[in-house]
């Protein structure tokens, strides 16, 4: 029975460009060390994804909401359905003042943010650059290897896997704890000064509170402890490794 709209899913993929070949996102840290994008303090692992909501690009949303849990998918998505066909009048020739103290240092290829819009420099030359305001990938066909992994059907695995989607942290530095209908996310310290983190916070509730129906009220915390105790709780977690290192040698 295909997946109903809604639905909660874990999704594992590589995308790559037709034309190319080329990999421009994946989940799985294998195919990701052989491109040029590979970040190894990214945790590379499946992506939550809810069908029908436009969490992905609408090809492959499409290509999910008629998939079954378990199947494997090669999926083909067209610019219409991806990231668009080109539109010639998303170039613009633009005065190189424009970017200020870094004018100098802008070169062809490169990606830059200007008038609150991101775009590729084309060109470069009498004072002025060619920016392409299109996607990267407008106009491109590409093409997906998906596994649709499981869905997620229990409160406890909703609410991991979509607090863990918004903060971008990892989900061990993350306690939850629900008791119907409320739910406690103690958040990890070094979130604490993390830009926009209200806004994160706003958007987890929000989620929450559509995909959870059963919880009613969501509290953050935010604890902090004195130098002296801090240390004495870092001192106590490192002690049975010591002990243990001790055994060892014996």
């Amino acid at each position: 029975m295909p997946l109903e709209k809604g639905s909660l899913i874990l999704v594992d993929y590589t995308a790559r460009v037709k034309d190319t070949n080329d990999v421009f996102d994946t989940t799985r840290e294998e195919e990701a060390k052989k491109t040029n994008f590979y970040d190894p303090t990214h945790k590379y692992e499946p992506r939550i994804v809810s069908i029908g909501e436009s969490w992905v690009l609408k090809g492959l949303d499409e290509a999910l909401s008629n998939a079954n849990v378990g199947d494997k998918l090669n999926i083909e998505v067209q610019p219409e359905k991806g990231f668009g066909k080109r539109d010639d009048s998303k170039i613009r020739m633009i005065p190189q003042r424009k970017l200020g103290d870094k004018a100098d240092e802008v070169g062809v290829g490169d990606e830059i943010e200007i008038e609150n819009r991101r775009g590729i420099v084309r060109y470069v030359g009498s004072g002025r650059i060619q920016v392409d305001f299109n996607h990267r990938f407008a106009g491109k066909t590409l093409l997906y290897d998906a596994n649709v992994l499981k869905k997620l059907d229990s409160d406890d695995e909703k609410v991991s896997a979509l607090v863990k989607r918004r903060m971008g942290v990892d989900e061990t530095k993350l306690q939850v704890n629900l008791a119907v209908p409320s739910l406690e996310i103690q958040l990890p310290e070094d979130t604490y000064l993390a830009e926009g983190l209200q806004i994160v916070k706003r958007a987890v509730a929000n989620d929450i509170f559509k995909f959870v129906p059963t919880i009613k009220n969501v509290k953050f915390i935010e604890s902090y402890q004195a130098p002296a105790e801090q240390k004495k709780d870092e001192q106590q977690q490192q002690q049975p490794k010591v002990e243990a290192t001790a055994e060892a040698k014996q």
